[in-house]
């Protein structure tokens, strides 16, 4: 079965919509002071942990690529507003 790159484009459009609004929920939970910084890295760190020990389901290299992801915004310090 081919894919389509139209629909190829519009899950990658999707996925960086989502990130971005959940980025940014999690800045605001942490600035609001609803969830401690401390949190906000333990979801992010659970968020990879679970693509980490993904099941071998095939796409392998998406679970993988998706922690690298995660693991950069954790490393850039970009998933709080560190003071």
């Amino acid at each position: 079965m081919e894919s389509d790159p139209d629909m190829t484009i519009q899950h990658g459009i999707a996925g960086t919509a989502a990130l971005s609004i959940c980025e940014a929920m999690l800045l605001a939970l942490n600035d609001l002071k609803i969830l401690p910084e401390k949190e906000v890295l333990g979801i992010l760190k659970d968020a990879a942990a679970a693509h980490e020990s993904a099941p071998d389901d095939g796409d392998i290299e998406m679970h993988t690529a998706v922690a690298a992801l995660i693991n950069g915004i954790l490393a850039g310090g970009n998933s709080v507003r560190r003071r």
